[in-house]
């Protein structure tokens, strides 16, 4: 079989399978729609506190929506067989990987759309670089999915990868300068925030929306790339070792 025609349907297996059933849509519309009312509505309709918030409510939307299914969905199917028989095929595994993780991507970028609407009700648009934004959300997701599968593969049961995820991801909130400063951190802290690329997707963010990133957007943009290459590459190595005979 074609290369390109075997990840298109694993990619169209996994949408149907698991991305369009009516949980999962209502989750990724719910969900983002809902933390971005709670701060959006408790911090008051102005322009300051709305941006201000914006870019930690998109970026939480976008890391929530692209982990939430990703890990549980490869974890559960492994844990019912369905994932050995692909390992099986004549397929390269860092193509098979990423076939699996494009539908999460694609729902994580999503997600973003529901805040930025409401933001964009309350406020308008103005001041926002959307040549800056997009690739921001699609690189935040990237690093979002590739976590998510690292956690996958670290995970053996459904409820493991439940469990996984909530330690990466709820830290995250404190230590990736999302609603406030990491210069606010105690030191000892800091170090650990600069190394999970949700730091550098969060500055974009305020880069993009606020004009107040702390750093280059060069180094957010390279910084989640280079986190993204490596979380997926030990996402790699570590299936090879575990997965495969």
């Amino acid at each position: 079989m074609n290369l390109r025609v075997a990840l298109g349907s694993i990619i169209a297996k996994d949408l149907r399978a698991y991305y369009l059933k009516p949980p999962h849509l209502s989750w990724g519309v719910i969900f983002p729609l809902a933390w971005a009312g709670m701060f959006f509505i408790r911090s008051g309709s102005g322009l300051d506190s709305v941006a201000a918030l914006l870019p930690g409510v998109i970026a939480v939307s976008v890391l929530f929506g692209t982990t939430s299914m990703l890990a549980v969905t490869i974890t559960f199917e492994r844990k019912s067989g369905a994932l050995d028989r692909l390992l099986l095929a004549p397929i390269p595994l860092e193509w098979l990987m990423l076939a699996k993780t494009v539908n999460a991507i694609a729902f994580g970028v999503a997600n973003a759309v529901p805040p930025i609407l409401l933001a964009g009700c309350l406020t308008g648009f103005s001041g926002v670089a959307w040549e800056e934004v997009i690739p921001t959300l699609v690189l935040i997701a990237v690093s979002s999915a590739f976590t998510g599968l690292f956690v996958a593969v670290t995970a053996s049961e459904v409820f493991e990868a439940q469990m996984f995820s909530n330690f990466f991801r709820f830290p995250m909130l404190f230590l990736c300068g999302l609603f406030f400063p990491i210069q606010q951190l105690p030191a000892w802290l800091r170090p650990l925030s600069y190394c999970l690329p949700l730091t550098y997707g969060a500055d974009a963010l305020h880069a993009s929306i606020r004009q107040s990133g702390q750093m280059p957007l060069s180094l957010d943009f390279g910084m989640l790339i280079l986190l993204s290459a490596l979380l997926f590459a030990f996402s790699v190595r570590n299936i090879r070792r575990r997965w495969i005979p």
